[in-house]
């Protein structure tokens, strides 16, 4: 018979172990974990939608030493650059002493977008003596958690003659809040017979920006015309400059921490800006490396990745090449020694909804980053699923890091599934896997994280860079 600590050996060295952050982590690290939680939702409280996350990001660049870099500038080894893509994605990079050819360039990239309600092209209007927005959801939402919550506006309206106007009501003390109502429960029981997606319909979704109506009886459409005289006094606008705008509601609030323990935090928009925050300053604690380091903050990640700021143009190709050209590099040599982590998020496990998740195969709040080694729905519809020798690589680095890992998919295969940019990026020749923060009640109006999910992301994206 084997002895019990001979059995308790084997186990250990042969058997997968369940790793909880807080059981690797001292008072120490707690406290520096801390420290980067509370400047993480800082940030969150800066950036509610992607073009603010640029803005942030910029002025954090020119913190650390990027300079602005334009298509046709020189690029020199040594160099800190940041490119901004028309204000709603950013790349930034710094370019390190290693034969490019054969290190390639170590690329991070999340998406700063969000799920939200966007406003239609004309969409002020009067109804019922009340004055609303109409609206066009922006991404995967749940309709019915939008209703009855307090909502900012943020955004950027183009005049004709091109000047821009930047927006953001809702955020401070004095500040009005907006709304998109419900129906009361004492007359919605047809409402409540249909299932979720059909009770609240999209063209429902209107925002209450007002109630009085202008002093002028005899105006036609005495409310709109007030809100519309309101507008035009604070903004200087005009109704035809909502054509040339770009205006969304996003939930009015702060992030903040969740629990007795202040374990969590509760935020809008962490999926994805939890990963984008941890990839820019790992990028800065790191930009002395001697890898070239390329870090991406994307748009349109929450409606596939199109248009001229998401994943799938040719930006990120464009920027390799130009890195290569300028230090004399084949550009496909190049390409086929990168490698990418797609910093996303993936879906937490939750008890309360625990027929949905395969539990050996799900991520856990509190058990560190999420390796995903493809995402994608049902038969890896839409992954590009990353090598074993790939994942080999990234599982070292961690573990050489020391750093609390897990691995995970989303839910169960028959269950539904999603995407990230991986395969946008992958499709480029360039080894890319999915590494994040496990999310609860993801692209909820309000996301929770572990904050030491959170700070390890930032210690795995550090190890990778150096």
């Amino acid at each position: 018979m084997i002895e019990n600590n001979e059995t308790k050996e084997i186990s250990d060295r042969l058997l997968f172990k369940v790793k909880n952050v807080f059981d690797y982590t001292d008072k120490e690290k707690q406290s520096v974990a801390d420290r980067y939680a509370d400047e993480y939702i800082h940030f969150m409280n800066r950036a509610k939608t992607e073009r603010e996350a640029v803005v942030y990001g910029i002025e954090e660049a020119e913190k650390n030493g990027f300079k602005n870099y334009d298509f046709g500038d020189k690029i020199e080894r040594g160099g800190k650059y940041y490119y901004n893509n028309r204000g709603k994605s950013l790349f930034l990079f710094s370019v390190g002493t290693e034969n490019l050819e054969k290190d390639g360039i170590r690329i991070s990239a999340a998406h700063i977008d969000s799920p939200r309600v966007d406003l239609k092209q004309h969409p002020l209007f009067e109804d019922g003596g009340m004055s609303y927005f109409k609206t066009h959801y922006y991404g995967g939402i749940k309709k019915y958690q939008w209703t009855t919550i307090p909502l900012a506006i943020h955004g950027t309206i183009v005049k004709s003659n091109g000047s821009v106007l930047n927006i953001s009501v809702g955020e401070d003390e004095g500040d009005p809040v907006f709304t998109i109502t419900d129906l009361l429960p004492h007359l919605a029981s047809e409402q409540m017979s249909q299932t979720m997606s059909k009770a609240i319909k999209g063209e429902n979704l209107n925002i209450r920006i007002g109630s009085e109506p202008d002093l002028d009886k005899e105006a036609a459409e005495r409310i709109k015309l007030n809100t519309m005289r309101l507008l035009n006094e604070k903004y200087g606008i005009v109704e035809d400059d909502f054509i040339s705008a770009e205006l969304c509601a996003v939930p009015a609030g702060k992030a903040r921490y969740i629990g007795f323990d202040r374990s969590l935090i509760g935020a809008y928009g962490h999926d994805d800006r939890v990963c984008a925050y941890p990839e820019m300053t790992a990028l800065f604690e790191c930009a002395d490396s001697p890898h070239t380091l390329l870090v991406i903050l994307a748009d349109k990640e929450e409606t596939g990745s199109d248009g001229v700021t998401g994943m799938k143009n040719d930006i990120l190709t464009d920027i390799i090449s130009a890195i290569s050209d300028s230090l004399g590099a084949n550009n496909a040599a190049v390409r086929a020694s990168s490698s990418c982590l797609s910093a996303d998020v993936s879906a937490a496990f939750d008890p309360m909804y625990a027929d949905v998740y395969d539990t050996r195969n799900a991520a856990y709040i509190n058990r560190g980053v999420v390796m995903n080694k493809y995402t994608g729905a049902r038969g890896k519809s839409g992954t590009s699923d990353a090598s074993a020798e790939f994942v080999g690589k990234i599982r070292g680095i961690l573990d050489g890091a020391e750093i609390v890992w897990q691995t995970a998919e989303l839910g169960k295969v028959d269950a539904g599934g999603g995407g990230t940019v991986a395969a946008y990026i992958a499709n480029h020749g360039i080894d890319t896997v999915d590494l994040g923060v496990p999310v609860l009640s993801m692209h909820a109006p309000f996301e929770a994280v572990s904050k030491l999910d959170l700070y390890m992301t930032h210690l795995a994206l550090c190890a990778f860079n150096s």
